[in-house]
């Protein structure tokens, strides 16, 4: 799947400069800046594709695009809203750092 661009935000010198109305998405201005202190890790043998955790995600990090869920981890923040919506518990939240999960 191809990701977003991260482009660099450039504040608008006059009021003209700014969008009206629809625009061209599709880029990123910033990216996970190392804050997060847990992440998400996906539990791929509970996990059923329902696909509730993609349509949740504020970030967009979640790909669906193969045969399997997928977090980017360049683009979560670690908000946990996936892991409180999964409702078979196949996504757990897991301290940055720690590599013990069978998820990686």
């Amino acid at each position: 799947m191809d990701r977003p661009k991260v482009v660099k935000y450039s504040k608008p010198l006059c009021v003209e400069d700014y969008p009206c109305g629809a625009f061209k998405a599709g880029h990123l201005v910033q990216d996970n800046a190392g804050w997060r202190v847990f992440r998400p890790v996906i539990d791929q043998q509970k996990c059923v594709r329902c696909l509730r955790c993609f349509l949740v995600c504020p970030d967009g990090a979640i790909d669906k695009s193969g045969d399997r869920l997928e977090i980017d981890y360049g683009f979560c923040k670690g908000c946990g809203v996936c892991a409180y919506e999964c409702k078979l518990g196949a996504i757990t939240m897991v301290r940055e750092g720690d590599e013990t999960d069978a998820g990686l």
